[in-house]
């Protein structure tokens, strides 16, 4: 009886290890048909055929800052004040030889401080005139027979009393009083230069000297003489405005510093260094607006904008012809780039928001885990390969296996939020079959990947508008100056993302900015 029992025990263990072994065995080779089922390689199996899309053409977008620089009256008031003659002096031709003789008339004036206003779109400098007139020599011989001619002018009493100064030395005196009015009306010219326009006007005030106890009036005598001097005066002004070529100096010294690359750095991490490509191609100006303080001058400039993976070395031709256009109440920067992103980079950011995550509801009869993602483009869809790992959860066994999916969807900008998202999601026919295996529990599971990608797989475009918002606000910098006498404002005042398109290779988005510019100017550097 003890060797039966002993027997039968013995059986009981061989029958068990026996049937270990055949479980261990079938286990097996099941693992091993299913690594040959399952390549090594999830990623590598075969996905749908894609159309290959020609390259992106090059791109650039044209940007243009217009930027009204407001100069102060004052500070035009100070460098004519510092450069416009102080003193004018000289002889006078004797008008009463016949009187007078051998007389000389000389004068000396000296203009006042100059004062500048702005109205009904002229400029009017004045200034004040004080000095001297002084008559020195002899009456001349023949004065008597003179008188009769010239009573109108001196009175009746220089006849009679002439003959008693005869060969008597002069030496007169007395004050000029007077102002000059000049009007600027400038307007600019293609050339790159400014026509003034300027008209000038003298007044004199009475000047008398006492000659043989008349007093004579030689104020009248002077003013052509002075409306002389301030016409020669102005007509060199004119003259050196006209031809001055300070305004295409300056702008021919900022289109250099604007034509470059500017450094921008990454968008996000292991993404590759990025440059803004500024290439000016026109240039733009508006004849200035006076008003009661300012002198207003609008300038413009239009430029070729793009970022690029490397630093360039854009060719900038300085435009000849300056185009006039009209007058802007307020500066404006409107500047657009286009950004491309490799899809390396696309597929990075959307495996972070895809890989390790699990979808299917607590009922659901599966749960689908996301292994591994990669995008592709092919005609206007993107195609997501996804490795999952799909488990159903209806058994107590809960079977699972892994396998590759492919998903195609449109893809969309939403502006409002600055992400890229799929549309039109549908799981590739072939990829139902993937989930074979499992059964009808594991195909239940295909809707939750199709919503699941619906809210995941999107594309934050944020960093990349932070990049491209920097790369705007570096290239109004050179606009943002504080130094001597001007005060230079710019800045951005929003950014959106306008639309998006892609290659076999790149995706590229549109960013465009807004913002204010202007500049003031309160002193002039005198050369």
């Amino acid at each position: 009886m003890n060797r039966a029992a002993s027997t039968s025990k013995g059986i009981s263990i061989k029958t068990i290890l026996l049937g270990g072994l055949v479980v261990a065995v079938f286990f097996g080779g099941t693992l091993f048909a299913l690594d040959a089922l399952w390549p090594s390689n999830p990623m590598s199996e075969k996905r749908p055929a894609l159309t290959e899309l020609p390259p992106l053409p090059p791109i650039s977008r044209i940007s243009s800052i217009t930027a009204p620089v407001a100069v102060a009256n004052t500070a035009i008031r100070d460098v004519l004040d510092s450069t416009a003659p102080r003193n004018l002096s000289g002889n006078k031709d004797n008008p009463l030889s016949e009187l007078l003789g051998k007389a000389e008339i000389g004068y000396s004036i000296a203009r006042g401080p100059m004062s500048v206003s702005g109205a009904n779109q002229a400029l009017t400098i004045s200034t004040p005139l004080n000095g001297s007139l002084r008559v020195t020599g002899n009456l001349a011989g023949n004065a008597g027979n003179a008188a009769g001619a010239i009573t109108g002018i001196l009175g009746n009493a220089l006849g009679r009393n002439v003959g008693n100064i005869v060969g008597r030395t002069l030496d007169q005196r007395a004050d000029i009083r007077g102002a000059v009015t000049v009007t600027s009306r400038p307007v600019l010219l293609p050339n790159w230069r400014i026509e003034p326009n300027l008209t000038g006007n003298v007044s004199i005030g009475e000047t008398s000297v006492n000659i043989a106890g008349v007093k004579l009036n030689l104020g009248n005598e002077m003013k052509p003489l002075l409306d002389k001097t301030v016409s020669d005066q102005i007509a060199n002004l004119s003259n050196q405005l006209r031809n001055d070529p300070r305004l295409e100096q300056i702008a021919r010294r900022e289109w250099a510093k604007m034509c470059r690359s500017i450094p921008l750095g990454q968008a996000s991490k292991d993404a590759p260094n990025l440059w803004l490509e500024l290439k000016p191609v026109r240039a733009s100006a508006a004849t200035p607006r006076i008003d009661p303080n300012w002198v207003i001058l609008t300038v413009g400039v239009q430029a070729e904008t793009r970022i690029v993976p490397s630093e360039t070395k854009p060719n900038c031709p300085f435009p000849q012809r300056l185009e006039i256009v009209q007058q802007l109440d307020q500066g404006k920067v409107s500047i657009a780039v286009p950004i491309d992103m490799p899809f390396t980079e696309l597929n990075r950011i959307m495996e972070l928001q895809l890989k390790g995550k699990t979808f299917g509801e607590k009922d659901s009869p599966a749960e689908v885990t996301v292994l591994k993602s990669n995008v592709a483009a092919s005609g206007d869809r993107l195609l997501v390969s996804l490795r999952v790992k799909a488990k159903e959860k209806k058994s107590w066994f809960g079977f699972g296996a892994e396998a590759t999916v492919h998903v195609w969807g449109k893809p969309v900008l939403d502006r409002e939020k600055q992400i890229m998202r799929l549309t039109d999601i549908s799981l590739d026919v072939e990829s139902e079959a993937a989930f074979g295996l499992l059964g009808a529990a594991a195909k239940a599971a295909i809707p939750y990947v199709q919503s699941a990608l619906e809210e995941n797989a999107v594309v934050d475009l944020k960093p990349f508008a932070a990049t491209a918002r920097g790369a705007i606000e570096s290239a109004i910098k050179d606009f943002q100056s504080q130094t001597d006498g001007v005060q230079a404002e710019a800045q951005v005042t929003g950014l959106r993302l306008e639309q998006i398109e892609f290659d076999s290779k790149t995706l590229r988005v549109i960013a465009e900015a807004d913002g204010l510019v202007r500049a003031l100017v309160t002193k002039i550097a005198v050369q």
